[in-house]
């Protein structure tokens, strides 16, 4: 029996029924479309609508469906829809007294109930496992606050930060996703029961008690409005793929962490798949997975922002789909956070490579210390970061990397012996070139540039020393032009260093 088939004179075509059906998914809303009814009933009978006595046979009666639903003694099934099959069942024991119970009530409103109900119970829920994956990131960051890693921009290293640090980064963007869910549910907390169809009804219903026994904390104050809104949904699903970004994005990281590349992250065998043709490999499925189920929860938010947008007051059968798409959106935000999660539980730091990755960069590239080298003073008074020559030679050339890490050393600690061009390395206590050895000091330290900014020899020889300078620069000028356009033409770039 259908709610709505008191007109037809014949029966619906069993393939219009196939299409029309939507018990396939909305029988999640079982629960909540059963404490909407008992909520209803009994408002009904407390207002003399219908006999007391038949609100409680019609409110017990629901209380045994419900137990015989969760038991698994009463399958759902052979229904349009739950709240028909709901009300079948209760007709089917009490006999006609239960459909009393659609009094003052239609289906259109009745649904907008159940979903804004089982919506409010979702919220909670997600909300709960979000704090469960803050927790788990805070304890991995109190487990690391005294390591450090390379930190990037556009992928490329740029400073040190604390291990710490990097977790409550994705700490925080999970907070915003709770702070998004829990406004969500300040516009989801309003009750549309009592609109019936579109026009309310002619019956002396009492809104707010009903809402009261339901934990609604407002009643709908336009009945048209409240039969046709899904906002909820689509801002319900918004914050499931807001979440589905955050958790991409802590994917993509994991995945490239755990490369051999980086080698920073380590995901246990449990969470992890191998090769049918490369026994050496070991795949990061779950992050993969999750990364890739983002996608799909963005179609979900598309699908109801696309169904909403034609749609003429009031209610329309388009409504219909708003339930797969919440669903859907709900099952994989689910999921994810819980295998996520638990995943991240088992991963493993190597803190050894994470230092050694922010080291080597800082003394090879001169990059990952702005603060600590490229930002203190000289001896002559003048930042590091105003000589972008020095930089770009330093780049440039790639002088060995241990030369530049004691000359960055230094730096940092005001070693005076080790500052300026020359930087000694340990062979020079095994080979101690003449002092006035200026091929040996000049293709040592990397060129011209870097020799022109040695400290002057002590020698006294000025002239000797400018002449070699003038016949240096000379041999690297070759041919060209000292001037072109009244502008001193560049140095062209210095050889490389003899082979010894």
């Amino acid at each position: 029996m259908k709610l709505w088939e008191g007109r037809f004179t014949q029966p619906s075509a069993k393939s219009a029924d196939d299409f029309n059906q939507s018990l396939s998914f909305d029988y999640k809303l079982y629960w909540h479309d059963i404490l909407a009814s008992i909520a209803h009933v009994k408002m009904l009978g407390e207002t003399q609508i219908i006999p007391k006595e038949n609100a409680e046979k019609i409110s017990d009666a629901l209380v045994n469906i419900l137990a015989d639903i969760e038991k698994g003694t009463l399958q759902i099934e052979g229904a349009e829809d739950i709240h028909t099959f709901v009300e079948n069942e209760l007709v089917r024991r009490i006999g006609a007294v239960g459909k009393t119970m659609h009094t003052a009530r239609s289906r259109n409103d009745q649904v907008a109930t159940d979903l804004r109900l089982y919506a409010k119970d979702s919220i909670v829920n997600v909300c709960g496992h979000l704090r469960t994956l803050i927790n788990t990131l805070l304890d991995i960051a109190n487990n690391n606050v005294q390591y450090i890693m390379p930190g990037y921009t556009h992928l490329r290293r740029a400073q040190p930060v604390s291990v710490a640090q990097y977790f409550n980064a994705y700490s925080e963007m999970f907070l915003r996703d709770i702070e998004r869910f829990t406004d969500c549910y300040k516009r989801t907390d309003v009750m549309p029961l009592g609109s019936c169809a579109l026009a309310g009804t002619d019956f002396p219903i009492d809104r707010r008690m009903t809402a009261g026994m339901l934990s609604f904390s407002e009643i709908s104050q336009n009945s048209m409005d409240a039969v046709s809104d899904r906002d909820f949904v689509a801002e319900y699903i918004f914050c499931c793929s807001a979440a589905m970004m955050h958790l991409s994005r802590f994917c993509e990281d994991l995945i490239l962490y755990s490369s051999d590349e980086f080698g920073f992250i380590e995901i246990s065998d449990d969470y992890s798949t191998g090769s049918s043709i490369m026994p050496q490999k070991k795949n990061p499925d779950i992050p993969e997975l999750v990364r890739g189920k983002t996608g799909r929860v963005y179609g979900d938010l598309t699908a109801i922002l696309t169904v909403l947008k034609g749609i003429p007051l009031s209610y329309d059968k388009d409504l219909q789909e708003d339930k797969e798409a919440f669903f859907d959106a709900e099952d994989t935000l689910l999921g994810c956070l819980s295998i996520f999660t638990e995943m991240l539980q088992h991963i493993s730091l190597d803190t050894r490579k994470m230092r050694l990755a922010v080291y080597p960069s800082a003394v090879e590239d001169h990059f990952l210390a702005p603060k600590h080298t490229r930002e203190h003073p000289d001896e002559e008074g003048y930042p590091h970061k105003i000589c972008p020559q020095r930089d770009e030679e330093v780049r440039r050339r790639k002088i060995h990397r241990k030369d530049l890490g004691e000359h960055l050393h230094a730096v940092v600690h005001g070693d005076n012996e080790r500052r300026g061009g020359h930087v000694r390395r340990p062979e020079d206590h095994r080979r101690k070139p003449d002092e006035h050895d200026d091929d040996h000091q000049r293709h040592r330290i990397g060129g011209s540039l870097l020799y022109r900014a040695r400290i002057r020899r002590n020698d006294g020889d000025e002239r000797h020393d400018e002449q070699h300078r003038r016949e240096h620069d000379g041999e690297q000028r070759g041919v060209l032009p000292e001037r072109i356009g009244g502008k001193r033409f560049p140095y062209a770039p210095a050889r490389k260093p003899r082979q010894r």
